[in-house]
């Protein structure tokens, strides 16, 4: 079995890869954060920082521990620093064609033994690694938002993944600390087979006038004991992101309740993208709720 020491995350300067990063090297991996923008990586890597310094602030960690932490962890933009890493993590944006193609160059840049892993939340992980060489050593990870506070992984095997890379990855996630869950190769896997329609009829129920969107957020905690509502969580992910799951998840389920509801989009085109736009169905600034 692969023995895992050196770990590779594209996409790092967005917000999952960012925190693929912090549990690679929190958890002692040597670790390249790779992403096309050197300024995209400079402000992931001053994030990352910020994260660490208030984790020593709360006295979960030492300052040397922290120190320690960063030391391990490296930012390039150029992808051949990931050739001699034992795992590379993919956690570019959610459209198949973009992802087949990082794995072809991955695939003809990485060491033969390295297995490389999809953090897709909704698409295929054969379709995903039909245009890889090493198809045996593809394997779905699907890490949830915040990866450095969330514990569950989907762990997915492609129809022709082998049980020795499937075993190497699973064996990773828990040496990280992660929860494993093993899932089929099915669209959504668990996780966005049930959340995305969710969070749709939210955004519906908010469109219709059922109610604001805090009063459906307290509703759904006080009733269904989550720790965050579906509008509070969509606003964490980005409702641009809801945007590209339903668009990758409706066309191949075809289920109505799967397709991005008219608010959502209206919301989207207005850069109301949630925290990191500043507003979206919450306002950061004042938390005053939109929805209409």
């Amino acid at each position: 079995m692969t023995r895992i020491r050196k770990v590779g995350v594209c996409g790092a300067a967005g917000t999952m890869g960012a925190g693929i990063a912090i549990v690679a090297a929190r958890a002692g991996f040597e670790t390249v954060a790779y992403d096309l923008s050197s300024d995209a990586l400079s402000q992931a890597a001053e994030n990352t920082a910020g994260f660490f310094e208030k984790s020593v602030a709360r006295g979960k960690m030492s300052k040397s521990d922290r120190d320690a932490v960063l030391a391990r962890l490296t930012s390039t933009n150029d992808l051949a620093d990931l050739g001699n890493c034992d795992l590379v993590i993919e956690a570019v944006y959610e459209d198949p064609k973009v992802k087949q193609d990082l794995l072809a160059t991955l695939d003809a840049t990485c060491a033969d033994h390295t297995i490389l892993a999809s953090n897709t939340s909704t698409l295929s992980i054969t379709e995903i690694a039909s245009g890889c060489s090493r198809q045996d050593r593809v394997v779905g990870m699907h890490f949830c938002l915040p990866a450095q506070l969330m514990r569950l992984i989907e762990m997915s095997p492609g129809v022709n993944t082998s049980d020795e890379t499937f075993q190497a990855a699973w064996a990773w996630t828990e040496a990280v600390g992660q929860v494993p869950v093993r899932t089929q190769d099915k669209p959504g896997f668990i996780l966005n087979a049930l959340l995305v329609p969710f969070n749709n009829e939210a955004i519906r129920a908010v469109e219709a006038g059922v109610a604001e969107p805090a009063d459906i957020d307290h509703a759904i905690k006080a009733g269904l004991g989550y720790k965050m509502g579906p509008l509070e969580l969509i606003d964490l992910v980005g409702l641009d992101t809801q945007v590209r799951l339903c668009e990758a998840f409706y066309p191949i389920t075809l289920d109505p309740r799967a397709a991005a509801p008219a608010l959502l989009r209206r919301m989207v085109a207005a850069g109301r993208l949630g925290r990191k736009s500043g507003s979206g169905f919450y306002n950061y600034d004042d938390q005053a709720m939109y929805g209409s």
